[in-house]
């Protein structure tokens, strides 16, 4: 067994027992207060996962895609909005490893997150665009001090208050059209944000995930040059929905899960009997493997498409129909299968005090739908598929 195999292993394991042990058991108090996972974060810390995908020339562990993904999933099982914030998290830090481009501002970065377990939010959505990423207001400002500097309103900015910096998009230059973009790192002691809103939610409560407005000032040298159009289209898009469809699917999984509970404690109490709900659940079972067939061929369809030199396959018309097609079909399937595990629960799955309680994964899994909304994926896949050569 290799090393990176037996590292990678260790830290499956190290995140099957944080989820087991930290995240599940205050998950309820989390989705019902509607508070950062702090304990499972910590742990998360203290393990050193938070630098999972720092490669090891940098310091890191160097994790493998498939391996964050697994981690993703596992969380999930334990607690959505632990392995929302995690798989966030993990987006942002693999973004900046692959489009380093030779900064040593960045690669200093990612020596220090590995060393201090530093946790990364993002700021890509603003008021005014319409939910579009590819577009900016705020942008890159000069200041009267010589720093550069931003203003930014954003709608959301997932457990933005408990970050320790920021990955935000901006415009490259006061002047510049709203699709000219870059991403700007801060640290938490180069920016403020003021609340604007609150994060009472349906579901994903535990993300904290409130409005903001959000102020920087920073140094040249932390503007990524890697022109953001490529760095969404190779990493961003593609990585968000491969680790937000492993979330989806550890989620959907742990539904399917507390119903098979269920059905078993059911047959055992009249043994011989015919269990109404097994036919229900073997519906379930169904869904369950077209979820993760799905999610399973995406990851695999991404680190083919990523060989290529100059990662030319990610940048194709076909590679953005694919990735939007995983989170639609994810997004969509993962409220069927928790739905469906009510069914066959019934009673016990709607009440909140129960070992077979499955209202919180399915409150969680219709979050799916909104993050990135499946009517915008709709309309950009319907324009693509009337000029795509290959789909």
């Amino acid at each position: 067994m290799s090393v990176v195999v037996d590292a990678e292993r260790e830290l499956l394991d190290e995140i099957r027992r944080i989820a087991g042990e930290v995240a599940a058991p205050v998950a309820d108090e989390v989705d019902r207060d509607s508070r950062f996972p702090i304990e499972a974060l910590d742990a998360l810390r203290s393990a050193g996962a938070l630098s999972a995908a720092v490669p090891d020339a940098l310091g890191g562990p160097g994790a493998s895609l498939e391996a964050i993904a697994r981690c993703c999933y596992e969380l999930a099982r334990g607690c959505s909005s632990t392995a929302m914030v995690f798989a966030m998290h993990q987006i942002q830090v693999m973004t900046i490893a692959r489009h380093l481009d030779g900064s040593p501002w960045y690669e200093g970065y990612l020596r220090d997150l590995h060393r201090e377990q530093r946790l990364i939010a993002s700021a890509t959505s603003e008021v005014g665009t319409g939910g579009d990423m590819a577009r900016s207001i705020a942008a890159v400002t000069p200041s009267e001090a010589g720093e550069l500097e931003f203003e930014k309103q954003a709608p959301t900015v997932s457990y933005g208050a408990h970050a320790d910096d920021l990955l935000t998009t901006l415009r490259r230059a006061p002047d510049a059209e709203s699709g000219d973009q870059v991403l700007v790192l801060t640290r938490s002691d180069q920016m403020t944000l003021e609340p604007a809103g609150a994060w009472d939610t349906l579901g994903m409560r535990g993300t904290c995930s409130p409005g903001f407005v959000v102020r920087g000032k920073f140094g040249p040298e932390q503007v990524l040059q890697v022109p953001f159009s490529d760095v969404m289209n190779q990493s961003i898009v593609p990585l968000s929905h491969i680790l937000w469809s492993h979330v989806w699917l550890g989620i959907a999984t742990e539904a399917f899960e507390r119903a098979r509970a269920f059905v078993r404690a059911s047959a055992r109490q009249k043994p011989g009997e015919p269990v109404p709900a097994a036919r229900r659940l073997s519906e379930v079972m169904a869904e369950l493997a077209l979820l993760r067939g799905e999610v399973s061929q995406a990851l695999a369809d991404f680190i083919a498409f990523d060989t290529d030199p100059g990662r030319e396959r990610l940048m194709t018309m076909a590679s953005v129909l694919r990735f939007n097609n995983l989170k639609l079909a994810a997004s969509e399937q993962t409220p069927r299968v928790c739905g469906g595990a009510l069914e066959a629960i019934g009673i016990l799955g709607y009440k909140n005090d129960t070992p077979y309680s499955v209202g919180r994964h399915l409150r969680d899994a219709l979050s799916a739908r909104l993050m990135v909304a499946n009517e915008r994926l709709l309309a950009t896949d319907a324009t693509l598929l009337a000029i795509a050569k290959e789909a």
